[in-house]
């Protein structure tokens, strides 16, 4: 499934980089891939709320070791990642790539920051020992330990979507420098947009699920 995931990434990328594109296709394309990711997480989300209703007490216990503070940072920062990218867009519109560029770099900044952050989040439960097959978390009850297993697939699957619409933004930069993406001609850098709304969707989800369930 990730190699399949990566091939469609890549041949979306190959699609958009060059001249001669059909943009109606272009954008259908990725409203499709869109919907796969849609359904992706949205069978997780199925799978969370049938296990936090079998385990409430449990799943309620478990959500005191998460850090709200370091979650609601994470959340201001993809909501403003996603008000640059969306300006970027206008940027380029109206002519201004210089400034889309820079727009864009503040979107992977704030990339960037999400994952440092969630690192240092993560690093703080490695030290607690609540990671699969360490010694305290073998010892939590059973729901609890579930609840932990689908946080780290869950925001780690997540996180994977971050550092990918971070990359497919900075092929987004290198079209703009390669004169590829202008004022007329700028579906490559909507359809990158639309996937970084995405992430930002995921994570909007995914906070309430486990950090604000208490």
């Amino acid at each position: 499934m990730v190699i399949t995931y990566y091939k469609t990434m890549a041949n979306f990328v190959m699609v958009n980089s060059g001249h001669n594109r059909d943009d109606e296709a272009s954008k259908l394309g990725m409203w499709l891939f869109l919907f796969t990711e849609l359904l992706l997480f949205g069978g997780l989300f199925l799978v969370y709320s049938v296990y936090r209703y079998l385990n409430a007490e449990a799943f309620l216990e478990a959500s005191y070791e998460l850090n709200v503070m370091m979650g609601t940072i994470n959340t201001i920062v993809l909501l403003t990642s996603s008000l640059t990218v969306a300006m970027s867009v206008t940027a380029v519109q109206k002519g201004n790539t210089r400034l889309a560029l820079r727009l864009i770099w503040a979107t992977i900044a704030f990339a960037g920051v999400f994952l440092v952050i969630k690192y240092f989040e993560w690093t703080a439960k490695f030290e607690h020992g609540l990671f699969p097959g360490m010694d305290h978390y073998n010892h939590l009850e059973s729901g609890e330990k579930l609840f932990f297993f689908l946080y780290y697939f869950m925001t780690g699957l997540h996180g994977l979507h971050v550092i990918i619409g971070a990359i497919l933004l900075g092929f987004v930069i290198r079209a703009i420098n390669k004169k590829e993406i202008n004022q007329g001609s700028f579906i490559f850098l909507e359809n990158g947009a639309l996937y970084w709304h995405l992430v930002d969707v995921i994570w909007i989800f995914l906070f309430p699920l486990f950090y604000l369930i208490h």
